[in-house]
């Protein structure tokens, strides 16, 4: 395969799992579908860090366009242009690798929610068993309500996400080399 086709690939497919990543942050911020929990500060600490946002968003998202017009005919489809793809490609590593650092913390820690009535902390937090291993004990949340499935659906989502970003931006890097090295199919007349 041509590195400018490749280069194409690679960029269209960043475009969905950056905007997957940025809507499941934003989500993340309401809870139980409540913004009260929001403007209460009553968030998993996580969700405050913003992996999806910037991370898995944002920082993958621009060296995304770049990655795209790389593979394009006429624009930057050279040997400067695939070397500078393998730099905006190490920005995408970098934001994929702090998204998915951050959505395994928030699956670990656990969510913050209420416990009984008057209570509200992480309480699956330093635990030594994982409360993912025991549904049962995902009634202790008893408000935001089901806020644990809530959390791990959405940081599993996230932590999918950038495991496939840290993955085309890994393999952008070394397309982008060969590209750099060899040059891009543009001389022969193909992308």
């Amino acid at each position: 395969m041509c590195t400018g086709k490749c280069a194409l690939c690679v960029g269209g497919s960043l475009y969905p799992l950056a905007l997957i990543s940025i809507i499941c942050n934003i989500i993340l911020f309401f809870p139980g579908w409540d913004v009260k929990y929001s403007q209460n500060g009553q968030l998993t600490e996580e969700v405050k860090y913003m992996g999806g946002l910037i991370g898995g968003g944002i920082m993958v998202l621009i060296p995304a366009f770049h990655i795209h017009l790389t593979g394009k005919q006429g624009c930057c489809g050279n040997r400067c242009g695939m070397l500078l793809s393998i730099l905006f490609a190490a920005v995408g590593v970098a934001g994929a690798l702090y998204s998915f650092i951050v959505a395994l913390l928030g699956l670990i820690n656990g969510p913050y929610c209420k416990q009984g009535y008057i209570l509200w902390g992480t309480p699956f937090k330093d635990r030594d068993d994982s409360y993912l291993k025991h549904r049962e004990w995902w009634k202790i949340c008893t408000e935001p309500e089901n806020v644990v499935e809530f959390n791990v659906g959405l940081f599993s989502t996230l932590l999918v996400a950038s495991g496939l970003q840290l993955i085309l931006c890994a393999v952008q890097m070394i397309n982008g080399l060969f590209g750099c090295l060899c040059g891009t199919c543009k001389e022969k007349g193909t992308l």
